[in-house]
């Protein structure tokens, strides 16, 4: 990691406390000493622009803020994020410490260069992780919405034809190679016809 994206929304230290909470080194300077060069972004627009050229980026606010930032990074490239655990930021963020703030690791301005290397690190690894976790999730959620179609189908043709769950299982499977179709795209076909069926019988039925 050579290139870190430094997400600082609005100035710290404003406030008659601040100077003495953020008596350590500010994350740009900790982060350039220690051999990486620092982009700067305030808004998402900025940091969407810088993303594609960083390897990291370090959130700089308070962590009731991070999960907007989350959200509006999650378009762009996927880097590791890691929050900057100031004196500031922590007693800006008491009330928030059991929320489910999902991050990849921390830094802190007590940390030395050899530190702030395997927090980088191991925050890369995290985030390869998390995706890879997210991603499974989405194929096993795609997987049950597809079983959900299926089974409505199988009800819907045992229901009408008289079938057992198995004989409707077999007509979907058969129906789908022969119009070399997904059996979830057949069964989704079946499914918003009868339903269509059923809302006009319906309506029908209310006519005078």
């Amino acid at each position: 990691m050579r290139a870190i994206v430094l997400i600082a929304p609005r100035e710290r230290g404003a406030g008659p406390a601040a100077g003495a909470a953020e008596a350590g080194p500010k994350p740009e300077a900790l982060l350039r000493a220690c051999g990486y060069a620092v982009l700067r972004a305030a808004t998402a627009q900025q940091a969407e622009t810088v993303l594609p050229e960083a390897d990291a980026a370090v959130l700089h606010m308070p962590l009731p803020e991070v999960g907007g930032w989350r959200g509006a990074l999650a378009g762009g490239r996927p880097v590791p994020l890691l929050w900057w655990c100031s004196a500031e930021a922590m007693g800006r963020s008491a009330a928030a410490c059991e929320d489910d703030v999902r991050l990849d690791g921390l830094l802190t301005p007590g940390m030395s260069a050899g530190e702030v290397h395997w927090a980088l690190q191991l925050a890369g690894k995290a985030c390869m992780e998390r995706r890879q976790w997210e991603e499974e999730r989405k194929r096993l959620m795609a997987r049950l919405e597809e079983r959900k179609w299926i089974d409505m189908a199988k009800g819907i043709l045992a229901e009408t034809r008289g079938l057992s769950e198995a004989e409707a299982y077999e007509l979907l499977r058969s129906q789908a190679m022969e119009e070399r179709r997904r059996m979830v795209d057949v069964a989704t076909s079946i499914v918003k016809v009868y339903q269509l069926l059923q809302d006009n019988t319906k309506k029908g039925a209310r006519r005078p």
